[in-house]
């Protein structure tokens, strides 16, 4: 028995010291981590309009620590649409962020990252609204002010204090309205998204215009797109090759390109159809694990 409680201990110790899934990623700051993350994570099927083939919860439970999605309003809501709500509409923001809120809840080692779109620029208390309703403002991470990257805290200081959760919009974010919600570009620059060509050549600076990327984290957006007719569609039939760690056009490639060109790995590696290639491997060769 005593051995048994000794061993449950010990065994409780080792789950704790997860960060990620990894322990040698827990002293490592927020700014020293690579994620793989999910474009366009809430479109979810078949369809030329969708970017994955799992669902949220399915995403996160695969690994992923990295949700991107649109929004734009629809009847007063925030609604998961994709371009427009005719085009597809994959539901309310705060069902989104509720099953988000969930999965969160029931893994405590975990540290998230969502990334949203404002499409119509829409009020940043509409978002804060649906943190709120969701739960999942419970679990936000408010950065001070003037953060820069060599002051991020840990993903271990994170889950100890339980703001496991860093929240972005790419425009309209106010932290004097919402705190946690933080502008993407005061953080993070882009490359080009919408790219058409399978090498991926570049990992120039895209967004935001005129940033000399100094100081700033970096997303590569390491998805590609199929040009029919100028009518841009996923390439799923290349994304074995496209979220491979190796050869021509592989998230390894293009991450090598960005570190001759920055001089350091991207912090996000942005992926349609996460789950063909080997996503996985290729974070943890970014992490150096």
């Amino acid at each position: 028995m005593l051995l048994n409680f000794l061993l449950s201990l010990v065994f409780a110790g080792l789950a704790a010291a997860q960060c990620n899934g990894n322990t040698a990623l827990c002293g490592r700051q927020y700014s020293n981590v690579s994620f793989i993350g999910t474009h366009d994570s809430a479109f979810v099927g078949v369809l030329p309009t969708d970017n994955q083939l799992l669902s949220v919860t399915d995403q996160l439970n695969a690994g992923i620590r990295f949700l991107q999605a649109q929004t734009h309003l629809l009847n007063g809501a925030l609604e998961l649409c994709h371009t427009s709500c005719i085009e597809e509409d994959s539901g309310t923001l705060v069902s989104y962020l509720t099953t988000v809120n969930t999965w969160i809840a029931a893994n405590p080692n975990e540290v998230l990252t969502i990334l949203l779109t404002n499409g119509d620029n829409v009020d940043v208390s509409l978002f804060g609204n649906a943190m709120s309703t969701s739960g999942l403002s419970a679990y936000a991470y408010t950065p001070p002010s003037g953060l820069s990257m060599s002051d991020w805290p840990t993903l271990q200081e994170l889950i100890t204090a339980g703001t496991r959760l860093i929240m972005f919009l790419d425009y309209g974010a106010d932290t004097a309205t919402v705190p946690y919600i933080s502008n993407e570009f005061a953080y993070y620059f882009e490359t080009a998204y919408d790219v058409t060509d399978s090498s991926f050549p570049s990992c120039a600076l895209d967004r935001p215009p005129g940033s000399s990327g100094s100081g700033l984290m970096m997303i590569v957006n390491h998805f590609l797109d199929l040009d029919i007719l100028g009518i841009l569609i996923p390439d799923e039939l290349a994304a074995g090759t496209t979220n491979a760690v190796t050869g021509t056009g592989s998230i390894g490639a293009q991450a090598s390109l960005c570190y001759t060109t920055w001089g350091r790995l991207p912090n996000v590696v942005l992926v349609d159809y996460f789950e063909l290639g080997d996503v996985f491997t290729a974070q943890n060769t970014l992490n150096g694990l």
